[in-house]
């Protein structure tokens, strides 16, 4: 069978569809006002435990959104490179944000990428109120509960209590872990928020100060001891513990293996402490990929009204065959979610 050429995203600009919202414009007559009007943002507090949000920027940037902003905050070491697409040995050090927006802007023309290197809490509400439409690729609840209550904090309600149109900023938040990832859709003050769904997201793994200290049967525990006990008694380098420091995590990696053999255990090498230390989440290419085009598919959905977003909710898991499946989250009332 001869090969075609695959069509396109740009030609769904151009028709109208069943699935449309509203009153259809075809927007090759406005795609230059769309082009300066849709600013998107993606936002990173590390990209530490969500490797598959290089993708993502590189996703949205391919549907002609021309002004992204990124918000990492670390640097890039060496590691990187085995999980994250878009860094090389000579960016080791440099700024995530930075190496991944200069990517960007010269490997897609029209698109220009703004990097921040600075946390997400240290921009103001005026920062955000500026977009229209944020996309997170977040590796932290408590950061995504920062975001979500930022966002729903400029909602503007009417007097029917109604939120106002053009202040409620839609959130698109995407995660992976493994081979397992998730997807959702956010029209703030409207649908299902983070504060709604506090339940989806599992536990921190934690290990019981009784177990570590006395019985450790496992090399994490005795690798969270030298992490929580030994290092704040002996303090060799006279300063907290910097997960990206090789010396470091070679002391206590030296420390784990000196208590595992103690106790008989075996199994603690670098890469371990190094999992253990920094909390590193399994990154599958294909788990990114997948959900870093759910989000930037649910992006131009917004922007352009083509089709309905999504009610509200997807998930993908691929550990077993692939089974994915969306389902509409149940809105709560809640008074953090308002950012009050």
């Amino acid at each position: 069978m001869p090969w075609k050429r695959p069509l396109h995203p740009g030609i769904h600009r151009h028709r109208a569809s069943t699935f449309q919202v509203g009153v259809f414009q075809d927007l090759k007559l406005c795609r230059a006002a769309l082009k300066w009007k849709f600013s998107q943002m993606i936002h990173r507090c590390r990209l530490l435990q969500n490797p598959g949000c290089a993708m993502q920027w590189r996703e949205v940037a391919h549907f002609a959104c021309q002004t992204l902003t990124t918000d990492p905050e670390p640097s890039t070491v060496s590691w990187d490179r085995s999980r994250q697409f878009l860094f090389r040995r000579n960016d080791i050090g440099r700024s995530k944000a930075e190496v991944a927006a200069n990517f960007i802007n010269n490997r897609i023309p029209g698109v220009n990428v703004t990097p921040h290197f600075c946390k997400i809490q240290d921009k103001d509400e005026d920062f955000y109120r500026q977009f229209h439409v944020v996309v997170c690729g977040l590796d932290s609840v408590p950061a995504r509960r920062w975001m979500n209550g930022m966002l729903h904090s400029l909602i503007e309600y009417d007097d029917d209590n109604t939120p106002i149109t053009g202040t409620n900023i839609p959130l698109v938040d995407g995660g992976t872990e493994g081979l397992k990832g998730n997807a959702r859709v956010i029209l703030t003050g409207t649908s299902a928020c983070i504060e709604c769904t506090l339940g989806l997201y599992p536990p921190q793994v934690t290990y019981p100060l009784c177990t570590i200290a006395n019985t450790p049967r496992l090399p994490e525990h005795c690798i969270e001891y030298v992490k929580i006990i030994q290092w704040p008694k002996e303090n060799p380098y006279q300063c907290e513990i910097d997960g990206d420091d090789p010396a470091h995590l070679c002391w206590i990696h030296e420390k784990s293996v000196e208590r595992a053999s103690h106790f008989g255990i075996t199994g603690v090498d670098y890469k371990l402490v190094q999992g253990v230390v920094k909390n590193i989440i399994p990154a599958v290419a294909s788990t990114n990929a997948s959900i870093a085009a759910v989000c930037a598919n649910e992006v131009f959905k917004l922007a352009t009204g083509v089709c309905k977003p999504l009610n509200d909710y997807v998930v993908l898991n691929q550990s077993d065959g692939v089974y994915t499946f969306a389902f509409a989250n149940e809105k709560r009332v809640s008074e953090a979610s308002r950012g009050s």
